[in-house]
Parts: structure tokens; C-alpha cells; sequence
């Protein structure tokens, strides 16, 4: 969801997107690790002493009387907006700076991974299995859920299995103590501070404790990880128990939570999120865009079509989507696909969440190949393939390491001007074509 993007991922527009994956028996949300430090060779010159770094000791000191002095003035400004002296003494008793929320929010845009490294977790064998066996053990509820919202429940386990792998890891941060941390500390205070204040207002109705509200370091909650403000907006209690338990070992409230989350957000019950598909010698590869829609009997007139050869079927507009480029995969995307990207912004996670649930309906694995030779661009690559893109002439308005639509743009008139197939697949050849 557009709430679960806090995490601040890099949008995987052109299959360079930021990822670190986890074990299949863990969360798909993309999270990061530290890289390993580049050696740099020594030179025989004379250096001034290093200063001795502070220790970790006094470091978290030094950040924990300043999250306390944050803390007592947050109080009076969360009291002003209406929150309970008692809910915030228990919501904050124990809470303390963790200076690994800080660490794990500033190193994000540093690591990457490709489209088929993700998937190949995301929609591993396991990861469909236990999504059978899932969707199996709830159907009972999910047939409800999804004759009550109209969401296809093969979908809503799909982001389940993808976010706490079927809630078996819903994360163990406080929310609280995450929230505050990124309140006090992090690029984006004024927007972990709102989402604080919505975290105290669920504790103060009741749904939950600040002991059992916890989740992922970022203070998304729950077996599908609802941020507070979404909580707020569209989760529902479809127990009929009075709470909109989205934490507990009963997955009810949360799968309904989901499925109303997509509804709200324009899902289309019968349409596909999307269609692989194969693309025709001669294509036109700048018809390739987001913004051109079609109906797939008109794609079909133009050689588009499914990996059967037969036409994809009429179920709406749809553009075609290449994640890597002319030599990978190729997918028709209809509104479904903008739905779940209200979930979360980056197109790798779309398309695994909607090829893991197709997969556990029994469909087929993606057919086409992907360009496993290839490798993501780290930051520093992006960074600098932006910056030489503009100084040819081809402006990317923005250097911020994420491939976005200005910069596959961008890349677009660049193949152009060198006779390329404009994909807009923002590669290592490109790189080293503009270098």
C-alpha cells in the first residue's frame, strides 16, 4: 500500500530496484542490509591520525537523552491531539532510542537486487506451496471475505504470504518504539510523527496493547502489515468481536482488512492484475509506456499477445510493461495492477504478489526468459547514470538513485539516439554506453 512505502523503496520500474531478501520462512517486505565496505589501496603518503570513534556505548547514550527530551514534548503535543496521560505513560514505558531503525532507514537506497532474484524467492516452490496450504486452512473465511468485498482471495493470501509469509513472521519491533525512533531521528519526522499519533489512537480504542502491537522497523503491524494511518482508514472487523485485531494468531481481521484496502483502492472482481505476453519482432518498444493504454484485441492487431499466441482477452485497457527490458518478460497490466501498487510502489513486489497468487491458483510459471547476465545497478551507478544522462542532453530532472518514469525516459531518447531498441531499461550497458 501507498502507507507501507514508508520503507522508502526504490521503485523497480526497470528491474534495478532496491531489495534485500530474506528467507522464505520471513517477510518479503523489502528491507536492507549493510554492504560490505569497499577497500580502498593505500597510498605512501602521510595521513593524520584517525580520531578514535565514539563508542557504540556512548553513542546510543548521547541518542537516548535526546529521544527522552523528544519524548517529553512529544507527550504535550500527542496530549493536545487528544491522546490519554495513561495510554501514553503505558504506550511509552520501556521505549527506548533504537539506533538500529535509524540505521536501517538511512542505508536503503544503497543495495539492490534484480526483478528475477526477487521473484525467484517471492514465488519460490515453498512460498507457493505454503500459500496452498493457506489459502486451504482459511478458506472458510476467504471465501467470505471475497464474496463480501469482491477481492480475489487467491490475491489477499498472496500479499499475506509476501508480507509475514502466511503470519508466520509479523515482525518483533515495537510499533511504538519504532514510530517514536523515526519521530525523533529519521529524514521524515513530521510524517513517523502522525503515524505515531495514529498508533497511540488504536491503543486508546482498545483494538490492541502496546505489548502486542508490534511489527516491522518501519511500524508497519500485523500479519499484512498495515501502517497506522491505514489501520485507521480501512481496517475492519470482520470477527464481529468489536476489534480490528489485525495483530493476533487469528488472521481473519487482517486478510478482511486487505481484501477492503484493494476494494477501496478500485479492484475490478474478473479482471486480471496482468498477462504475460510475447512481443513481436519490429515493436514498437516506446508504445512500452504506462501511459499508453490499449484493449488487448487492439495490442493482438499489433502482434501482442499471450504466451499461448492467442489474443489476451478484452478485459479492460491495458499497457505492457517490460520490468528488464526487451530481452526479459513481458506483461499486459490492467487496473488491478495500479490497485495492488496502492499496497506498495514498486513494480518487482506487484508482480510477485499477482504471479504468486496466480501461481496458487495453479497457473503456470512466467514462460519468458530474464537476462540473468545481467546484474542491478547499485546506487552509486544510478546516481552516476542520471547524472550523465543529463549532461547529454537527456534530463532525468532528478539524481536520486530511484529509475523512475523521468529517468527510463530519459534512458528512452538515449537509445534513440543511438539506434537501440528503446526499452528504457536502465542497465549496465547503458551505463557504460554513456560512460
Amino acid at each position: 500500500m501507498k502507507a507501507l512505502a514508508v520503507a522508502g523503496l526504490v521503485l523497480s520500474l526497470s528491474g534495478t530496484s532496491a531489495w534485500a531478501l530474506e528467507p522464505v520462512a520471513s517477510s518479503l517486505r523489502p528491507e536492507v542490509r549493510p554492504v560490505e565496505g569497499v577497500q580502498v589501496a593505500s597510498l605512501s603518503l602521510p595521513v593524520r591520525p584517525k580520531a578514535r570513534p565514539a563508542s557504540r556505548d556512548v553513542v546510543e547514550t548521547a541518542g537516548q537523552a535526546g529521544f527522552d527530551r523528544w519524548v517529553r514534548q512529544f507527550r504535550t503535543r500527542a496530549e493536545a491531539q487528544g491522546i490519554r496521560r495513561s495510554v501514553l505513560d503505558q504506550a511509552f514505558k520501556g521505549v527506548r532510542y533504537d539506533p538500529d531503525v535509524i540505521k536501517r532507514d538511512k542505508n536503503q537506497s544503497e543495495f539492490t537486487k534484480t526483478i528475477w532474484d526477487y521473484l525467484d524467492t517471492a514465488v519460490s516452490d515453498t512460498r507457493i506451496a505454503n500459500g496452498k496450504k493457506a489459502l486451504a486452512r482459511e478458506g472458510a473465511v476467504l471465501n467470505r471475505i471475497e464474496q463480501r468485498y469482491g477481492v480475489d482471495k487467491e490475491v489477499v493470501v498472496a500479499i499475506w504470504g509476501l508480507e509475514s509469509a502466511y503470519g508466520s513472521f509479523r515482525g518483533s519491533n515495537s510499533t511504538i518504539g519504532s514510530l517514536a525512533t523515526l519521530a525523533y531521528g529519521s529524514r521524515r519526522s513530521d510524517f513517523f510523527e502522525d503515524e505515531l499519533i495514529g498508533a497511540l489512537k488504536i491503543l486508546q480504542s482498545g483494538d490492541t496493547t502496546p505489548a502486542k502491537m508490534k511489527g516491522s522497523w518501519a511500524g508497519a503491524m500485523g500479519h499484512t502489515q498495515f501502517m497506522p494511518s491505514s489501520y485507521h482508514a480501512l481496517a475492519v472487523d470482520f470477527t464481529g468481536d468489536g476489534k480490528r485485531d489485525i495483530w493476533s494468531d487469528d488472521p481473519t481481521d487482517a486478510l478482511a482488512s486487505t481484501a477492503a484496502y484493494l476494494k477501496h483502492h478500485g479492484w475490478i472482481k474478473g479482471q486480471p492484475w496482468g498477462v504475460e505476453v510475447r512481443i513481436p519482432d519490429g515493436f514498437d518498444y516506446l508504445q512500452a509506456n504506462r501511459e499508453t493504454l490499449k484493449m488487448p484485441s487492439d495490442w493482438a492487431a499489433m502482434g501482442v499477445v499471450g504466451v499461448d499466441g492467442k489474443p489476451v482477452r478484452d478485459h479492460g485497457a491495458a499497457s505492457v510493461l517490460l520490468p528488464a527490458g526487451a530481452d526479459g518478460a513481458a506483461f499486459m497490466i490492467f487496473k488491478n495492477f495500479d490497485v495492488i501498487e496502492r499496497y506498495n510502489t514498486a513494480d518487482a513486489y506487484v508482480i510477485a504478489v499477482g504471479h504468486l497468487a496466480d501461481r496458487i491458483k495453479g497457473g503456470r510459471a512466467i514462460q519468458s526468459k530474464w537476462p540473468r547476465g545481467d546484474r542491478a545497478l547499485t546506487y552509486a551507478e544510478r546516481t552516476e547514470m542520471q547524472r550523465r544522462l543529463t549532461a547529454k542532453g537527456f534530463d532525468t530532472v532528478k539524481v536520486d538513485g530511484k529509475i523512475g518514469p523521468l529517468t527510463i525516459n530519459a534512458v528512452r531518447r538515449f537509445q534513440q539516439s543511438r539506434g537501440m531498441k528503446p526499452d528504457g531499461y536502465a542497465s549496465l550497458r547503458i551505463l557504460q554506453a554513456l560512460r
